[in-house]
């Protein structure tokens, strides 16, 4: 029935600063965009992998707080091969890590930062312990 995540859609304040993060930083590539009825940008889709992408809407006014009791989406996570990898490249390109790398409850590395409306990244190398491989 399922077949797995197909995308996941953020409404951001400017898209240009955002496409910057999600492409140039973060390697992503844009796959295509969609105009609205009236012949207005409206969303920008990224591909991530075959058949997984992050649509990027327009016209956001966000004032995102990460708190854990706050329903709805809390962060989302990217997988990585090496996590001090990821962390230097985020580094070099002047993206501020919130969370240096280490090694989580589920025996995964992570780090973690924001995109530029403030919403919460977490980056992943699974360790060959992790609960994740293991489930």
């Amino acid at each position: 029935m399922l077949k797995g995540n197909a995308h996941v859609a953020f409404v951001v304040s400017d898209m240009e600063r955002s496409l910057q993060f999600y492409c140039d930083v973060l390697g992503f590539e844009k796959a295509f965009d969609l105009d609205d009825d009236e012949g207005n940008p409206w969303i920008n889709y990224l591909m991530v992998a075959d058949g997984q992408f992050i649509e990027l809407f327009y016209g956001g006014k966000r004032n995102y707080v990460h708190h854990p009791k706050n329903a709805g989406s809390a962060h989302i996570c990217f997988e990585v091969d090496d996590i001090y990898e990821m962390a230097n490249h985020l580094k070099t390109h002047g993206v501020k890590l919130d969370i240096e790398p280490k090694r989580g409850k589920d025996n995964n590395y992570q780090c973690w930062t924001k995109d530029p409306d403030g919403f919460p990244i977490e980056f992943m190398q699974l360790h060959p312990r992790s609960l994740q491989r293991n489930s």
